[in-house]
């Protein structure tokens, strides 16, 4: 949000909003010079703003800026995506972390993105570029391909005007090749990268199942390529993905 500016008649909520969403992984702590520029606010009224939310808990004050508060993670963990579809997974995601000992994964569709609520590795996983809460792209991930299988022809239409950006030199960024790849996930039931992401990681996905009231999700893995043994993975991965479907259709209310 750098470099926007003030908008006359922008309510207080929309200019909160865009103080709390000047935060990133990169930079979790903001001074007020800062948290200003990356809003795009004034800086007396991110100094205002900010001083607000630290009393409603939403910030908290630190010697040299401000940081996300304990209050705004409370209510980030009553939404559905944390109360019903990860803790719902999680028990399936702690099997398919067993069975593999690799990078386990559990992420949804947010506009054009993968969003990550889930993600169980140990000393034996290949690191990778995902954390909780963070987002990828939809075409050089193992959960974005899933995920990209579940979209109509008039979404993914939408969705191939947009630019894309090649992350590695393996990254598959033609709009026909990644029709193709998308095909290919409807037909066999599963998703994969190589090295589209991280260089020397291979990526195996399948959507869950679609259930009322959540967003479209995903679960995969992520193994090095000289592990990668894609006949053993594939049935583990699409097995939770339709055993946390019927996990949560069993707990709709």
């Amino acid at each position: 949000m750098a470099g926007r500016t003030n908008v006359p008649g922008e309510s207080v909520l929309v200019r909160a909003s865009r103080i709390l969403r000047a935060f990133s992984e990169d930079e979790p702590e903001l001074d007020l010079g800062s948290l200003s520029a990356r809003s795009g606010l004034p800086r007396s009224t991110a100094h205002r703003l900010a001083a607000e939310l630290v009393a409603l808990g939403m910030l908290d004050r630190t010697a040299s800026g401000y940081v996300i508060g304990t209050a705004l993670w409370e209510v980030g963990e009553l939404s559905p995506v944390s109360l019903r579809l990860r803790e719902t997974a999680l028990p399936h995601l702690l099997e398919l972390y067993a069975a593999t000992g690799e990078n386990v994964h559990l992420a949804m569709l947010a506009g054009t993105e993968a969003l990550y609520v889930a993600r169980l590795s140990g000393p034996g996983s290949v690191p990778t570029l995902s954390r909780m809460g963070g987002r990828l792209p939809l075409h050089t991930t193992g959960v974005g391909k899933a995920l990209l299988a579940t979209r109509d022809e008039d979404w993914l239409d939408a969705y191939f005007v947009l630019p894309r950006e090649k992350e590695t030199l393996h990254s598959v960024t033609d709009e026909a090749a990644l029709r193709d790849e998308v095909a290919r996930v409807r037909a066999s039931g599963y998703a994969t990268t190589r090295q589209e992401m991280t260089l020397g990681n291979v990526s195996i996905a399948a959507a869950l199942p679609a259930v009322d009231g959540l967003p479209v999700a995903a679960v995969g893995v992520v193994t090095h390529l000289g592990r990668a043994d894609e006949g053993r993975l594939a049935p583990l991965v699409m097995r939770t993905a339709l055993e946390i479907g019927n996990s949560l259709s069993g707990t709709h209310r």
